[in-house]
Order: C-alpha cells, then structure tokens, then sequence
C-alpha cells in the first residue's frame, strides 16, 4: 500500500511540475523577475511583516533587479490554494503552517504532534534541526523550496461567550471546533472530545461572528492581530500545539536563479525568519495582557490532563509518518 501511494504522489508530482515548468518566473521587458508572495491573513501578521523585510533586503541587494509583490488578506487564495499555487506557478512565494503542506508531503506536518514542545526555544532547535529538513526532503517533488522558517506560535482555544470558558478538558466535550486542515490538530482535538471541522482561515471571522462554531484554535498572535476577540470571549491558553510555518518558494523559480541571488534570497529569508520569530515570541508574551483589555476571559487550565488525553495521538499515524521521524520526535 505505501508502494502504491509513493508511485501515485511521483506520478502527481511529475504532473505538477510539467506545469510549473511551463509557467516559469514573471519577467518584466527589462528582464527584471518579479514574484509574487501571498499570504492569507492581513499585513499586521508577522509573517507579512517578516516578508516586507524580505523584500526589502532583497530589491536592495538586486538593485532592483528582483521585486517581490506582497499580496495579503486572502487575496490570492486561502492557505490550501496558496500552497497549490506554489505547486503549480500561480503563487511565486508563501509561509504556512506546517500542517497545511502535509496533503503533499505528510512528514512537514510532524512537528505540530500535541506538547511536542515547553517553549519557543525547544521548538526553534527541533525546527532548525536536521531532522525537519529531513521531514521537508519531499517537497522538492512538489516545485516547492524552503527558504526558512516562520512562526506561528502555540495553538491555543477560544469559545464563544454562550460556551463560556474552558478550564479542563471536560469543558471540550462536545465543543464544534474549526481547525485547519491539519490532520494532526484534528485528531488532537477529537482527542480531547471536541468536533472539529475545517474552515478556510479566510472565512473564519464571519463564521465565528455567524455562530457557525463553538470554538476555534489559533496561536496568541493570530488571534490578537486578527481581531477574533471581537466574536470569541474566552481564552485557554493550552498551547496543546506548536505551529512552525515554511516559508517556501517555487523550486522552477529557485533552479533559474543564479547562485549570487539563491544566496542573496536565502540570506534575506534568514532575517525575516529572525524577525518573525522575535514578533511572535513578543507577541506570545505580550498579547495576552491585550487580549484582557479587549474583554476576554483568559483561563490557564491544568495541561496534565490535557496531555495525558492526547497521548494516543501519535498513534494515528504510525502508518502516515516515516517511522525514522516518529522515533526523533519521541526521543
């Protein structure tokens, strides 16, 4: 059976990448390159601020030659169709959860396993270790090149006011939750007794506002700089998750670069990661006291129990998981 879905992805893949080669890189007449780079929240996010450097420190070290084009808010697509996009040349650039790349290559989605880690220090030395590039090695096969990593923070649930808040697990039972496409978030919240259901990030506001769903979860910096306060009143900061985001480019794109501008790329996306994470890390901190002002109700429940109901988790994808990789993360 693993045979068979290898041979089925090669064969996609190779679809794929016949596309992507027949779209290559936007040139102006001057045969500037210009690239697109979308996102699917807005240009207070991290990610995008993080990006804005990017693009900064690349035109100056292009002189001009490479520009970056920063679509926020969705206005390229949702996550899915962004990542997509990379895959078939309709999004040059893109930073998305981890999770969000595993219809293409599962092992990306690992890190995101529940209480995998203590704090953002824990997370950075697995994310920049060779372990993650090794759970990243078959993206290639999709056109898609990791330039370097963003965060987005510890996932955390909120509930709507007419749920009230959650102090223990019991408080999960029932809750019709959106998370991501993210099958590993799934499961742990089926874990832990809620239902979750898949909603575009795009859509989720409107959603929450419309009472569609009990509950959401979302790192600390998402949920402030998106407003999700205006139509969630209660906080649980459970960081039962943490949620690493590539920040990718087209590899169609990346092999028709010289080796001059993959160095200056790659350096640059090196001070954006650094930039993201310290925003994320600060916002993490910081947020919370925001959050209050804002009028939420901000619980700390005792994760034991959290942690000992997800345990299970990771066997779900014993069969999903390179087996090498599921033995990194557990030791």
């Amino acid at each position: 059976m693993k045979m068979i879905r290898k041979i089925a992805s090669i064969t996609m893949a190779a679809g794929m990448m016949l596309i992507a080669a027949g779209c290559g890189k936007s040139t102006g007449g001057d045969g500037n390159i210009v690239l697109k780079a979308g996102f699917s929240t807005g240009t207070s996010d991290p990610r995008v601020v993080a990006t804005e450097l990017f693009k900064e420190e690349v035109e100056k070290a292009t002189d001009g030659r490479i520009t970056i084009e920063i679509h926020g808010d969705g206005e390229l697509g949702a996550d899915s169709e962004l990542i997509s996009g990379v895959v078939n040349g309709d999004v040059d650039i893109t930073a998305s959860s981890a999770g969000n790349f595993a219809s293409y290559a599962p092992n990306v989605g690992i890190s995101a396993f529940p209480f995998l880690f203590d704090n953002f220090d824990q997370a950075w030395k697995f994310v920049d270790s060779d372990t993650e590039k090794k759970a990243e090695e078959e993206l290639a096969d999709y056109n898609i090149v990791v330039l370097g990593h963003y965060d987005n923070g510890f996932r955390c649930v909120t509930t709507s006011e007419k749920v009230g808040p959650v102090n223990s697990t019991s408080d999960m039972q029932g809750l019709v939750i959106r998370t991501p496409e993210n099958q590993i978030v799934m499961q742990t919240m089926l874990a832990l007794g809620a239902q979750p259901k898949v909603l575009d990030f795009t859509k989720l506001y409107d959603a929450l506002k419309n009472g569609e769903f009990d509950a959401q979860e979302n790192p600390i910096p998402v949920i402030y700089n998106n407003k999700l306060y205006e139509v969630q009143k209660n906080l649980a900061i459970t960081n039962h998750s943490y949620d690493v985001m590539p920040f990718v480019i087209r590899k169609d794109v990346w092999d028709g670069l010289s080796a001059e501008d993959q160095n200056i790329l790659k350096a640059s996306a090196k001070k954006a990661e650094a930039k993201d994470r310290d925003m994320v890390k600060t916002q993490t901190e910081e947020y919370i006291g925001k959050l209050k002002e804002e009028g939420m109700e901000i619980t700390e429940p005792d994760l034991s129990e959290f942690k000992d109901a997800t345990k299970s988790v990771a066997d779900n994808f014993k069969d999903t998981y390179d087996p090498e990789l599921l033995k990194e993360i557990q030791n």
